[in-house]
């Protein structure tokens, strides 16, 4: 038998070495889970057909008087082959391979759908930004060229430890915007490519092609369409105005390269002012003329949305659910809060991410979904078990355990094996108190962290 001092000395593989380096949060160093009765640890497995016991799946809420105090779980039995979840059991029978979930809490798995994976100081040595103070953005567009150059010999490598972290944390996809700049060229999404071919069966990634020295500004708009046959999904593009000082010219620009190579598009609009809100109405009359682009189309940041009236907002935001655009945030605190929850009420698709996990654009990512499902709660949901446990799906696009009912919606038999087990017990107490992940599933595979052998 494996003893909890043995236990916490094996476990957390990259989680360990990344707190060594001082890029997780102190929830991340939480305790382990309780073995007894687990006769080993597993890190990986080779059973395409095989049981997953003691595995804690929600129920439904308990209720005092009609209101939810509580979330019920059970321990189950997965039965899992071929990359799905065959049966769901109450007690495991037969004689398939078994490993244990030791009574974790199986959560699905997280989405980070706003990173940059292609350019960051993880895994390397501690180095925090240089002073932002009366810098503009074009400073900072002046600084990384001069930077772009020190990353790229190891930027492959740093991107797989941050492919590494992610998955410790639970997030099995992602949407990485791309440098595609005159410095490095092609470069780092070949870097980029490399690393996610080296975690192709785990991780699952989208790429939008970011020119982030701006699309005109830096006269690449041929490296962009070159880069549309190399795996690239997304268009993106940068503050029109602020950066490449012809709103019209440059989302102009940026859509005709989607609707040339069919891509969708995604958008880095930082821009708080009248500018952003200009930017932000001709893009959605873009797409209002354009039907190849419904429904293919991501504003991420997009700050002026908070800058609208109660009135400008519903009207905007009902023309961007109309259009299927949807809107990437980070969930950013400050002096404006984005009406993320009111956008979302509007039928307006919000997505999260963990943007800059460690660069020289800001030192305080995690790279954990579960610290923005955090802060949506704070920000938006409340407090209570049932408002905690709807927070939950900014981190897992839109999937969640129990319907707003309370009945079981996910996972059921023929879902994909994806899931991430928690040391908690509901997903209330996950987003409250960001639970540490002890293991992440993908195509019904152990892709990180453990569990014990029954």
């Amino acid at each position: 038998m494996t003893n909890r001092r043995e236990f916490l000395r094996r476990s957390g593989g990259i989680m360990t070495a990344g707190a060594a380096l001082g890029f997780l949060p102190v929830h991340a160093q939480a305790r382990a889970p309780d073995t007894a009765g687990v006769t080993g640890i597993v890190h990986d497995h080779d059973h395409d057909h095989y049981l997953l016991t003691d595995v804690r799946l929600e129920t439904g809420f308990a209720r005092d008087g009609g209101v939810v105090v509580g979330t019920e779980t059970a321990l189950q039995t997965l039965e899992i082959a071929g990359g799905r979840i065959v049966a769901i059991h109450d007690a495991p029978a037969g004689n398939l391979p078994r490993y244990s979930a030791q009574g974790l809490l199986a959560l699905p798995p997280m989405r980070d759908m706003h990173i940059h994976l292609d350019k960051t100081f993880y895994g390397g040595p501690w180095q925090a930004p240089r002073p932002r103070k009366g810098k503009t953005i074009m400073d900072m567009i002046a600084y990384e060229e001069t930077l772009l150059p020190q990353l790229l010999p190891t930027s492959q490598a740093r991107a797989e430890a941050l492919i590494a972290l992610l998955l410790s944390n639970g997030t099995t996809t992602a949407r990485s915007h791309c440098n595609i700049d005159p410095v490095s060229g092609l470069r780092s999404l070949e870097h980029l490519k490399r690393a996610l071919a080296e975690r192709q069966a785990s991780f699952e990634c989208e790429i939008v092609a970011f020119p982030q020295h701006g699309l005109l500004h830096s006269k690449v708009d041929g490296l962009m369409r070159e880069s549309m046959a190399l795996g690239v999904t997304h268009v993106g593009g940068l503050d029109p105005t602020n950066v490449d000082g012809a709103m019209e010219a440059s989302l102009d620009a940026m859509f005709q390269i989607a609707l040339d190579h069919d891509k969708g598009v995604d958008i880095h609009l930082h821009e708080s002012g009248a500018s952003g809100v200009a930017a932000l109405r001709y893009m959605v009359e873009t797409v209002e003329a354009n039907a190849a682009l419904r429904s293919r189309v991501t504003f991420s940041h997009a700050f002026a949305l908070a800058t609208l009236d109660a009135g400008e907002l519903a009207e905007l935001g009902g023309r961007m659910a109309a259009q299927g655009i949807d809107v990437a945030s980070t969930v950013p605190i400050g002096r404006s809060v984005m009406p993320l929850q009111a956008l979302r009420e509007m039928g307006v698709r919000v997505m999260s991410g963990t943007d800059s996990v460690i660069d020289h654009w800001s030192p305080f990512g995690t790279g954990d979904m579960i610290d923005k499902a955090n802060l949506y709660a704070q920000l938006y949901a409340g407090s209570d078990e049932r408002s905690l446990s709807r927070a939950l799906r900014i981190a897992t696009g839109d999937v969640l355990p129990l319907d707003d009912a309370g009945a079981r919606a996910w996972p059921r038999a023929g879902d994909a094996a994806a899931f991430v087990l928690a040391e908690a017990s509901c997903s209330a107490e996950v987003v409250a108190r960001c639970s540490p992940r002890r293991a992440t599933f993908h195509e019904g595979r152990l892709v990180s962290g453990e569990v014990g052998a029954a």
